[in-house]
């Protein structure tokens, strides 16, 4: 059976990750990418599904752990009667290598310890023909996969399994090493593990090196940094919304999706937070991967694509595997690739918009710099080359915006007028105007400037109710939505408009649920969404509270409830994506980009509302001044 989802810690190489959990098992692994099928799935399984597990033969009576300063290499501490030993774990960070490192080490005593690996390609529905290399080395191959698992410790075969029993001493280590190969390439040449373990560290610590964010709660912040660098994919740009498939938004539920997708949506709150925090070369490679996948025709903009760009995710279930805590179906693809969902046209206009501005205030910095040096700042146009691509979707929302969506949510329902939706079309509308007022760039302001303030008069006339001072899921609807506290972080409204304060009042009445936000009522007949009800609390929408609460002078408020939000992370720092208050535990796939990302820009707002100016995310995109001053 595999472990709570918080007691998963990742691992990765920014191509792919893996889930390692308290009791050192490997229990999710997909190679070489991470949408690539799972090798080790015992996470959606049992030990059948592949895993790999390194432990102590005798009685665990302690487990701590933790990583290696601002890094993605774990240690795990297990304390027998005997001795206490350590697990160095990490993933190899470099292009073309598919490693996965795991180092027993002895702290004290000496301690019995066991190996068990089972390998299991295509989500644990094969097992591969595995054979021995030499007095090292073993490898496991099935069609076009191959992995090499090495260790220095004696191996053997038994039970459809690869087995290590080894002791190690005060002092002592014993290195293993997974490596995954195309089946037709020879098997890699024995490597210095330890070797390998420092170069990990200090390729993560020399990129947290760029971090530039000053505010409070830095471990915090700094460990979900690392963990949205882990998600993103190294070769394109690319940025993934988590890395597994599957994972239960309620336990023995229906609610199990792939997201080991781009959603622009998801990619690009995770850009604008890298960027916030000093990361512009993730900023740019993403537009550069923004600008191939969605090239084309605008009104036929994906909501998510693949790693690479791809188009093609179609949705299937994999009936061999249970589910996690038989939380079935298990899915791979995600058929909500094929919905139209107006928001993501303004996030995207909004990311794009933040790093203009971003780069153009690094630009600017730069000449500032050398004029008083005295030296002569080289030319430089400024251009954008992703305008072209805004202004084309710009031209598709002109009349797009009007369309009926399946909305922030993906519901698999009816399409409707999503009111956070239209709101999202009002932001790609005045991001471009900025564009066009703030940058100097070429376009139809006077006609987007209308459009503006058509879609904000449309939103508070129809998708406002007078009657309960506030706003709703979508128009002539009573419901609400979480995604509402979305607007005053836009700029649509201030959070203080009597309209966005009576939205929240109605939010914490009927959408709280011991202290945390769940997304929207989820009716027993499934009438919302069109799936049965049943789901933890979001987490992505209680920070989004917090926010407002910082936004609207609730400053005390906003810091408490923020604390207990860090409260929910594991040991190791890790958010899921919802949180189910009724069992205490996490739901949803893991670790979520979707949670990470509010952490840290709430923490930002946080921090600036107790020194006293607080500001909205849109606030913080200040148009480039004149390097003069």
């Amino acid at each position: 059976m595999p472990s709570l989802i918080e007691d998963y810690a990742l691992i990765g190489d920014t191509h792919s990750a893996a889930l390692v959990s308290r009791n050192g098992s490997i229990d999710w692994l997909c190679l070489p990418r991470f949408d690539s099928p799972a090798c080790f799935a015992a996470l959606l399984g049992d030990d059948e599904s592949g895993h790999w597990k390194i432990a102590p033969v005798e009685p665990v009576l302690g487990v701590s752990r933790r990583y290696r300063g601002d890094t993605l290499v774990l240690e795990t501490d297990m304390t027998t009667a005997s001795g206490t030993v350590r697990i160095v774990d990490a993933m190899f960070p470099r292009a073309g290598a598919h490693v996965v490192l795991r180092l027993v080490e002895c702290l004290q005593g000496a301690v019995r310890m066991r190996s068990e690996t089972r390998f299991r390609f295509d989500y644990g529905s094969i097992v591969p023909w595995v054979r021995r290399l030499d007095e090292h080395s073993v490898a496991a191959i099935a069609g076009p996969d191959s992995v090499t698992l090495w260790t220095t410790a004696p191996m053997e075969g038994h039970d459809m399994a690869t087995y290590a029993e080894f002791s190690v001493s005060a002092g002592q280590s014993v290195p293993f090493s997974l490596t995954w190969r195309p089946s037709h390439e020879p098997a890699p040449a024995p490597q210095d593990i330890r070797r390998m373990i420092s170069q990990t560290e200090a390729w993560w610590s020399d990129w947290m090196a760029g971090c530039t964010y000053d505010g409070q709660w830095q471990p915090a912040v700094r460990r979900s940094l690392i963990t949205l660098k882990a998600l993103t994919y190294a070769p394109t740009g690319g940025i993934v919304a988590a890395v597994t498939t599957s994972l239960p938004e309620h336990i023995g539920g229906v609610r199990n999706w792939d997201y080991r997708y781009c959603w622009l949506r998801d990619a690009t709150i995770t850009l604008l937070a890298l960027l916030d925090a000093g990361f512009t070369s993730e900023a740019t490679a993403w537009r550069e991967w923004l600008l191939r996948a969605v090239a084309g025709d605008p009104s036929r903009v994906q909501i998510m694509y693949g790693v690479a760009g791809e188009r093609r995710l179609p949705e299937y279930e994999v009936p061999w595997l249970p589910g996690y805590e038989n939380s079935s179906p298990v899915r791979v693809g995600n058929a909500a690739v094929d919905q139209f969902q107006l928001d993501v046209y303004g996030e995207v206009l909004d990311a794009l918009h933040v790093a203009r501005v971003a780069v153009a205030n690094r630009r600017n910095g730069a000449a500032r710099d050398l004029f008083h040096a005295g030296i002569h700042a080289p030319e430089d146009n400024g251009r954008d080359d992703s305008w072209p691509l805004q202004t084309k979707l710009m031209d598709f929302l002109e009349t797009g915006w009007r369309k009926s969506d399946e909305g922030i949510w993906e519901v698999r329902g009816p399409r409707r007028h999503f009111v956070h939706s239209k709101v999202m079309a009002w932001v790609a509308a005045d991001r471009a105007v900025r564009g066009i007022v703030e940058s100097g760039l070429p376009g139809p302001v006077e006609r987007w400037s209308a459009l503006r303030d058509e879609i904000h008069r449309e939103v508070c006339a129809r998708g406002f109710d007078s009657e309960r001072n506030t706003f709703t899921q979508y128009y002539g609807s009573k419901e609400l939505d979480a995604a509402l506290l979305y607007m005053s972080l836009v700029g649509f409204l201030p959070a203080t408009d009597p309209r966005v304060v009576g939205t929240v009042a109605a939010i914490e009445r009927e959408l709280m649920e011991d202290g945390f936000v769940l997304r929207y009522p989820t009716a027993e007949d499934g009438a919302v969404d069109g799936l049965p009800a049943g789901e933890g609390a979001f987490l992505a929408c209680t920070f989004w509270l917090a926010d407002n609460y910082a936004l609207s002078g609730r400053v005390h408020e906003a810091q408490e409830l923020f604390e207990r939000l860090l409260a929910l992370r594991n040991d190791v720092g890790l958010l899921a994506e919802e949180y189910d208050p009724k069992l205490g535990r996490m739901t949803g796939n893991f670790p979520q980009a979707f949670s990470h990302v509010p952490l840290v820009n709430t923490a930002r707002t946080l921090t600036e509302a107790l020194r006293g100016r607080p500001r909205s995310r849109a606030d913080r995109a200040h148009p480039p001044g004149h390097f003069f001053g």
